[in-house]
């Protein structure tokens, strides 16, 4: 076979010479192409200001500075639950965190309030902070702020439960403390009845029921102080009273019970220090710890009472040499009916509310009292409270005599 060549290819070229319509196509392409360009250029520009604009958007006008006034909680989150503002008082609840809401539970109101437009109002337990252990009860209102914003609110409710829970403590407790005198003033006079022909077991059964009866006496005349003390915060007409005279009168109410148990009271201090109030209340106070530390201190042991006055506060410190109180009960000690050893309390007649009264008098009078104690080593309860100023002290001379 011969070999076989392709014929030439013919190429022909256009110039714009020879086509000169392709100009005003190839230019209106251009402009087509890039006016394109433009204008999503422009549009994604729009679209870029737009989200900006959203994720820097201030919140209403005066919102900022009454979130930064409220002494409750107030938060103001986005349409993403972001939140926008929060006042000391959600910080200082744990309602936020990293700039979101803690609680789911806030996070599902605030999510049906966005859905229905409707406020809602709810009381919610919670904890504190995204790692506390402690609850927290809140008021929850929450609303729409706008059409973009939502506002939380927060009251307070801890205080008023913690309060609720006490009351109904305080009930149980007296039921239970009153009950068991009772109890025992009506087994005894069944006691009584049927010992009639034996005189001696008649003179041990009213011995029991006497104890019983003071006991009851007692409890029930303590409680009358508490409710009284509880019933106002503040005295009336506080007067000048000197604490030589109450340390004096408390220690004079105490001596012959100190004496029993063979424990001496010694006192001491600086003279003259004197604080505005209600001398009996300040001298039941005094009162109530003396007879405390006799009360819970060995036989043949001291109850040492000082008084010191420095820097316009005035300290009454009571010192006995007993047992002492466990670390864990400490912050306890002053509960109503809070006993360290309930089978102590019981023998040495203790109602449970002595402790509880002073802190009531303490309070009462503008003051607080602390203590210390080591087990093993005794415990010291200090009152401290406001010295009266020297313009007071004239009036004292004429009248700390009629008080005390």
């Amino acid at each position: 076979m011969g070999e076989w060549f392709a014929p030439p290819r013919r190429v022909t070229t256009l110039s714009l010479m020879d086509t000169p319509w392709l100009v005003p196509v190839a230019l209106l392409f251009g402009a087509v192409v890039g006016g394109g360009l433009v204008v999503l250029l422009r549009a994604a520009a729009h679209r870029g200001e737009r989200a900006v604009s959203v994720a820097t958007a201030a919140v209403p006008d005066g919102v900022d500075q009454v979130i930064e006034i409220l002494e409750t909680a107030g938060v103001v989150l986005d349409g993403s639950n972001n939140v926008l503002r929060a006042s000391p008082g959600a910080m200082a609840f744990g309602l936020v965190w990293n700039k979101a809401l803690v609680h789911p539970e806030l996070v599902d109101i605030v999510d049906r309030v966005r859905r229905t437009g409707e406020p809602v109002d709810e009381e919610l337990e919670l904890a504190r902070g995204p790692f506390g252990d402690a609850s927290v009860y809140l008021d929850v209102r929450v609303a729409m702020l706008g059409s973009r914003y939502v506002l939380l609110l927060a009251d307070d409710r801890t205080e008023s439960y913690r309060l609720e829970e006490v009351r109904r403590d305080f009930v149980a407790n007296i039921s239970h403390e009153l009950k068991t005198p009772i109890g025992s003033i009506g087994l005894l006079a069944e006691a009584l009845e049927s010992a009639s022909d034996e005189p001696e077991q008649v003179k041990r059964f009213a011995k029991r029921m006497r104890k019983e009866a003071e006991r009851l006496g007692r409890l029930t005349q303590e409680i009358i102080e508490l409710s009284r003390l509880q019933a106002s915060d503040s005295l009336d007409h506080p007067e000048p009273v000197a604490l030589d005279g109450v340390i004096t009168a408390a220690v004079d109410q105490n001596r012959v019970i100190a004496e029993s148990r063979r424990i001496q009271i010694v006192s001491g201090g600086d003279d003259g220090a004197v604080v505005l109030g209600d001398a009996p209340m300040l001298t039941m106070a005094v009162h109530n710890l003396v007879s405390n530390a006799i009360n819970y201190s060995p036989e043949g042991t001291r109850v040492g009472i000082g008084v010191h006055s420095r820097d316009g506060i005035a300290e009454i410190a009571v010192t006995d040499q007993g047992m002492g109180i466990p670390e864990e009960d400490l912050d306890r000690v002053f509960e109503r009916f809070f006993r360290v050893d309930p089978s102590r309390a019981r023998d040495t007649g203790g109602t449970g509310l002595g402790l509880a009264i002073v802190k009531h008098v303490v309070q009462n009078h503008g003051g607080d009292i602390r203590v210390w104690s080591k087990a093993g080593s005794g415990s010291t309860f200090t009152i401290r409270l406001p010295e009266a100023s020297h313009a007071s002290a004239p009036a004292l001379a004429a009248t700390s005599g009629e008080q005390l």
